[in-house]
Order: structure tokens, then sequence, then C-alpha cells
């Protein structure tokens, strides 16, 4: 499983909460306390519910299932899609859509329609399509390679979300709290913990921290990923051991059983059986 210290919290930065005029009063339990009016997170409590993400989040991919990672701020866009690529997840970091994940239906037609101008695109068809059509769908094309790039290839709801900053994601949050998502999420001191299922009290502005906990469970995937695909590949194993089982029984009572099968016993036994009418030999 992968872990985390107390240290490499320390060097991220993941302590520093915000201003204490800026607090969210439902963040107290995560709270170590103040100092020079900003907020410390407690890293106990940081390390500890790490721990659990980390271990649901291997879960999860352990069941074949996708974690849909979310994080659309500045800070947060380019790695937590380069992390979400790495563990081949899915993501959003440009912009969430409402709806996404309660009118998914609607958002798989975008989806399609992004995967027709791609399909044309990559066709002889493109080459004799008008310029300025071609620039039309091009821009059209940009628009939704930034919104759907990232679930293009999601084919259901993903299994649960990670999310950097419930605050400016808050609608992601609500959605999957409606379906019965679980979230994991990192949780500043003036972000709403509520609807979250698997809260990381920490910094969610500073780069360094945000790289942390996205690497972490990006790692997590990557470790459930690999016994998934062991589940696979054991599979078969137990219908062979069974076969094989099978094999001995009839093994150990072969000497009452004709193990010829019916048939070719039966015609064996009418050859040598005497006709009608013919003496048995004494």
């Amino acid at each position: 499983m992968p872990q985390i210290t107390m240290k490499e919290l320390l060097e991220a930065g993941v302590h520093f909460g915000h201003q204490t005029r800026r607090w969210n009063p439902k963040m107290k339990p995560y709270v170590f306390g103040a100092r020079n009016g900003i907020y410390i997170i407690d890293l106990q409590k940081t390390v500890d519910l790490t721990r659990k993400a980390t271990d649901f989040a291997v879960k999860v991919a352990s069941e074949g299932k996708k974690i849909l990672f979310v994080g659309t701020k500045k800070q947060a866009k380019d790695v937590v899609q380069e992390e979400a690529l790495r563990s081949g997840m899915h993501f959003v970091t440009h912009r969430w859509l409402g709806g996404m994940l309660t009118n998914y239906q609607t958002v798989k037609a975008s989806i399609d329609r992004l995967k027709k101008f791609e399909a044309l695109k990559a066709s002889d068809q493109w080459k004799e399509t008008p310029k300025k059509e071609q620039a039309r769908i091009d821009r059209e094309l940009t628009k939704l390679k930034q919104s759907l790039g990232g679930i293009e290839d999601m084919k259901k709801l993903p299994g649960a979300l990670f999310v950097i900053d419930t605050e400016k994601e808050h609608i992601a949050v609500k959605e999957a709290a409606k379906l019965g998502i679980p979230t994991i999420a990192v949780v500043d001191t003036n972000c709403d913990p509520t609807g979250v299922t698997h809260v990381i009290p920490g910094n969610d502005d500073a780069i360094r921290s945000v790289r942390l906990f996205s690497k972490l469970i990006a790692d997590s995937c990557i470790e459930g990923g690999k016994v998934f695909q062991e589940k696979l590949r054991a599979q078969d194993k137990p219908m062979n051991d069974e076969e094989t089982d099978t094999e001995k029984k009839v093994s150990k009572f072969e000497g009452d059983i004709d193990l010829r099968g019916p048939d070719e016993a039966d015609l064996e036994a009418a050859a040598e059986a005497p006709t009608e009418g013919e003496t048995p030999a004494t």
C-alpha cells in the first residue's frame, strides 16, 4: 500500500490552511490550531485519513472500477491530468459540466460527437471537406477535447471520485453523493467536508501538496489495477483444478467403471453374446 509520512506532509506544506477569517466551522475536527492568523491542519489526522483513503482507492481499482480525478484550478489541473493518465484513470481538469454524472446520457452524446469528429479527421473524407467547415469542426473539437477529453473513454459511471478543492468542485461532490458514488477529497480549512466519503485534511492550493496526494491516489489505483489483473488471470485456474479433481475421482474407481464409455462397451458385449439358437461353449 502507498504510504505517507509526517515529514513528507511537512515538506509539502500540507499543514498550512487558510486565514482564520476564511474558515469553514465544519473543518474544526481537523484543525490543530492557529498561527499568525492561519489555521494549522492536524497532520496526524491527515496521515491516518490518507492511509484509509489510499486503502479505499486500492480496493476500488482492484474491483476493476475507475476513479475519476477532478481538479480544475490552475495549480492542480496539470498535476491531476498527469497522474490520472499515469494510472489509467479518467479526469476532468478544464471545467466541471453540470450533469456530468447525474445526466451522463446527455454528456455521452457530446462524447459521441467528439469521437465522430476525430474519426472524420482521420479519414480520407477530411481532405474533401471544405476549409471553412474544417475550421469550424476544429474549433468545436478543441472545446470538446478540453471539456470531455479526460472522460472520452468512460463507458460507465466511475467507481469513485478523487477531488482537489471541494469548494471549487462542489457540484461534482454533490452529483457523486446524489448517485451514491464515493468521494476521496483533499479538503482545506475553507471547505465543507459534507458529502465527502474519505476526507483528506490538507492544503489544496500548494502545488507540492496537490502533487503529493494526486501521486498517492494514482499509485493506489495502479496497485489495485495489478490486483484486478491477477484476478482475471486466475479466473481459469479454479476450473482447471476442478477438472483435475474430477479426473482423480474417476481414476480411483477405474477398476469398477468401464471408462471406454457406454457405447463402446455395449457394442463389444453384443459382439461377444451368442446368437439366437447358438449353444454357449462349455
